[in-house]
């Protein structure tokens, strides 16, 4: 005889394997929320004077970006996400996406440019981190390192003698990427640049 069941079974399985409480709650913890998968950014355990404890969170959602505000109360059933970090180099771009291969299997996949973050911070070669849904094998982000190193390949004229305000103009770099640096960054120079902010952090001797 055979067995059949229904995807909401399996779902509602999961979720009795994966409950868990607030007191569960850290940063970087992924969590089946309001039919998203949710990121916890960060969190705050609140014990007011009167009333019961909650915990103030900041969600991003790893479908659209979005950040969100919400607020648990203490001891309410959490439905945490299992994820694995996996190490990836970046291989190129064609008209589907960009393509990674894993570094420990060497399998390759493709990824939407809406997964990848400052993608075009990015360069062939680069070493990056993605965060994969260990129940589905499902990409959920992408990320670079916080600091990249990229060569200027185009540069405009800074004007001598323009030193207020410490003044700053716009260049490009080998991925494609224009960013704002010193005027005495010139082309063929190498720069270090926070993925995080896409600023310029010094220049590479």
């Amino acid at each position: 005889m055979s067995l059949v069941i229904s995807s909401n079974i399996i779902q509602s399985v999961l979720y009795i394997v994966n409950m868990a409480t607030t007191a569960d709650i850290r940063n970087g913890l992924v969590l089946n929320f309001n039919n998203d998968l949710f990121q916890i950014t960060d969190f705050q355990h609140v014990k007011p004077g009167k009333g019961a404890a909650f915990v103030r969170t900041k969600l991003k959602s790893l479908t659209t970006g979005r950040v969100i505000d919400n607020t648990f109360n203490s001891g309410v059933t959490i439905y945490p996400v299992r994820v694995e970090r996996r190490k990836f180099q970046y291989l190129y771009k064609d008209e589907a996406g960009y393509n990674f291969m894993d570094q420990e299997s060497f399998d390759q996949i493709n990824l939407d440019e809406k997964i990848v973050e400052n993608a075009d911070l990015m360069k062939e070669g680069q070493e990056v981190e993605m965060l994969i849904n260990a129940e589905t094998e499902i990409p959920l982000s992408c990320e670079l390192p916080p600091f990249v190193e990229l060569e200027v390949t185009y540069a405009e004229p800074g004007i001598k003698g323009d030193t207020a305000n410490s003044p700053k103009k716009r260049v490009e770099v080998e991925s494609g990427a224009k960013i704002m640096v010193p005027l005495f960054i010139e082309s063929g120079q190498k720069i270090r640049v926070d993925t995080r902010t896409r600023d310029y952090v010094e220049r590479v001797k």
